[in-house]
């Protein structure tokens, strides 16, 4: 069981990943378009259906903060999750290691690596975790500065982490000579 202030902060966390991912790709929609045919995972006539992933992203990001949705966008989230950890997977096993992970907003381009498939696993299962029943308990004034501190740390080590392994995994395969 999950306590309420924890699954709300996760909530918060997740909400606040999923709604900037899809602000990011809307900013500039034809930028991730390319990017989605790049993986060459759909034909072209469902490619052009990528304006569907941000969609998608901004559905679950708002799904998680109501209560009588978060089962269903934490489920969809998960899948969503697991899904691109699959998309980068596939491209890695197939070689194509110059592929923009998309990721970092539609002008940033970052290599995909395997990292970013067992992150998008983690997260997935993390997710998961609010598929839980949560504990019936009353709320306090505490539990309002844990729901906000803890969304708050989960987000900055979240981006912390994400820019420390996409600085050293470069830096890493260069040292091994690949």
């Amino acid at each position: 069981m999950i306590d309420p202030a924890v699954g709300a902060m996760l909530a918060g966390a997740f909400a606040l990943l999923f709604v900037s991912a899809a602000l990011d790709k809307l900013r500039s929609l034809q930028r991730f378009a390319e990017m989605f045919r790049a993986y060459r995972l759909l034909p072209d006539s469902a490619a052009r259906l990528s304006w569907l992933v941000p969609a998608l992203e901004l559905t679950v990001g708002v799904g998680l903060l109501a209560r009588r949705s978060r089962a269903g966008a934490s489920a969809a989230g998960a899948a969503l999750l697991v899904t691109y950890a699959a998309a980068i997977a596939i491209n890695l096993q197939r070689g194509r290691r110059d592929l923009a992970c998309g990721c970092g907003g539609p002008h940033e381009r970052r290599p995909i690596a395997a990292w970013m498939a067992w992150r998008n696993l983690l997260l997935a299962g993390l997710l998961g975790t609010m598929l839980l029943p949560w504990i019936a308990r009353p709320m306090a004034a505490a539990d309002a500065v844990t729901i906000g501190a803890g969304t708050a740390v989960a987000a900055l080590l979240y981006m912390s982490l994400d820019r420390l392994l996409a600085q050293v995994t470069p830096r890493t395969a260069r040292l091994r000579g690949s």
